[in-house]
């Protein structure tokens, strides 16, 4: 989610919807946050959405093992390869 960007919050019982929901997680392109009695209880999102969070992940663990590899002195990888490999597993464009 962006810094300056409000999540969308709903009610569980709007999960009664589920074609609105759905186009909700879909147009959002961001998690959905579900309440349940006023609190936070689950997070829906779109398959898309969910697969950038894994790269996004992905990327930032590639990342920690770089740093890491810099400061023991390790070999580094090759970062062009590591991207492209990245783009290949979660591009389904």
């Amino acid at each position: 989610m962006g810094d300056d960007v409000m999540p969308e919050i709903r009610p569980i019982k709007d999960l009664r919807n589920t074609t609105e929901i759905s186009e909700l997680c879909h147009q959002l392109k961001e998690p959905l946050f579900i309440t349940k009695n006023g609190y936070g209880d689950m997070v829906v999102m779109s398959m898309e959405t969910y697969d950038n969070s894994l790269a996004k992940l992905e990327l930032y663990e590639k990342l920690a093992q770089a740093e890491a590899q810099i400061k023991s002195g390790d070999e580094l990888l090759d970062g062009e390869r590591v991207f492209k490999d990245l783009k290949k597993k979660y591009d389904r464009g």
